[in-house]
């Protein structure tokens, strides 16, 4: 099946139809996305050829019929009834580019949805809610249906302040470990283990070309403390999260903090950027913390023969890659699917494990 995919080039729709001078005229394209939203596309066309049977070559690209400014495109790679839908999204900048005396070339720029939020800003109190509270919304602002799955505490003030929606919600998300996504008019807010995604196994030497595999204790700690001050108690707030809370995640094998405090003693880190004013706030944020560290203990930076089933959420299982990190349990936090002339369709990926096997 993957050879199929590999075999076909991308088809592309503006405003819901194919068009096939894009695919024709296209030099490269690259589509990205990550845990932190917003979906974007760069497509690169040689921008001179022929156009309504004139005599001569026309520049292409520059005369708002085919692509413009809000216009919405879509791209799909795969054969037929397999195609899958790697983009959907909205025309936001323009590029022409002339080099030397060469063909120009135009470069088409687009981004999904959450565009709309990246470019509304304000100032606004938000009181006695949750984070998943507030990105529902902020969806509902925005005119977004909201998918909200995310445990966390109850705020008696927020304040965002001269932020976009979308900084806004990136912050709201980082403090508990959630992710934001654009999903068929749907803004999804919700934490790792409630998002759903495929389910892959890459062998090294098959579809899966190259990879590269870190498993590094710089940023892993054994312990995360967060403090601050109770003022409506009157008391301190002293919070710490440890190594327990990333084991509903594993099934097995070495986890960052115990490999450092194995190899190198305990290490203790202080959660500082935020002030926490209720021991919930601080309990929920050094969980979230110690999460972020753990999971990405091992690293793994590769690239498939075109994987268009691969989003940010989806598991692998790597095959040949090394004893210590042999097998499933990677999480794909970042997407890019390429299409050039040289190399066909490729899909590039970082995904992140918490463990490493078991010598």
């Amino acid at each position: 099946m993957t050879d199929l995919f590999v075999s076909k080039s991308p088809v592309f729709k503006v405003d819901g139809q194919v068009r096939g001078e894009l695919a024709r005229d296209m030099s490269s394209l690259r589509i990205d996305e990550a845990t932190d939203g917003l979906k974007t596309m760069v497509l690169n066309l040689t921008a001179e050829g022929p156009q309504d049977n004139a005599a001569e070559e026309q520049q292409l690209y520059l005369d708002g019929r085919i692509v413009d400014f809000g216009k919405a495109i879509e791209v799909s790679i795969g054969p037929g009834d397999n195609a899958r839908i790697v983009f959907k999204g909205v025309i936001s900048a323009i590029e022409v580019n002339f080099s030397g005396g060469g063909v120009p070339h135009v470069t088409v720029f687009a981004e999904d949805k959450l565009m709309n939020l990246r470019m509304t800003r304000r100032i606004k109190t938000w009181e006695n809610m949750t984070d998943a509270d507030i990105a529902s919304q902020i969806a509902s602002e925005n005119g977004l249906t909201a998918d909200t799955s995310a445990t966390g505490p109850t705020y008696k003030v927020v304040q965002q302040w001269n932020q976009s929606d979308l900084a806004f919600l990136r912050e709201r998300a980082r403090l508990i470990q959630a992710e934001v996504w654009f999903d068929n008019d749907t803004l999804c807010f919700k934490t790792r283990g409630n998002r759903a995604g495929t389910t892959m196994t890459l062998v090294q030497g098959r579809e899966l070309i190259d990879v590269q595999i870190r498993a590094d204790l710089a940023h892993q700690r054994t312990k995360v403390k967060a403090s601050g001050f109770d003022a409506g108690a009157r008391d301190q707030i002293d919070e710490e999260s440890g190594s327990d809370a990333i084991q509903a995640e594993i099934s097995g094998g070495r986890t960052g903090p115990a490999v450092l405090e194995q190899a190198f003693g305990e290490r203790v880190s202080y959660r500082v950027r935020e002030n926490p004013l209720a021991s919930g706030e601080a309990s929920a944020w050094a969980k979230a913390e110690m999460l972020r560290r753990c999971r990405g203990f091992v690293t793994a930076l590769g690239t498939t023969d075109g994987s268009p089933d691969m989003v940010v959420g989806s598991t692998l299982n790597l095959d040949r890659v090394g004893a210590p990190f042999n097998g499933d349990g990677y999480y794909v936090v970042h997407v890019s699917h390429t299409y050039d002339l040289a190399h066909g369709y490729r899909t590039h990926f970082e995904a992140q494990r918490p463990t490493i096997n078991e010598a």
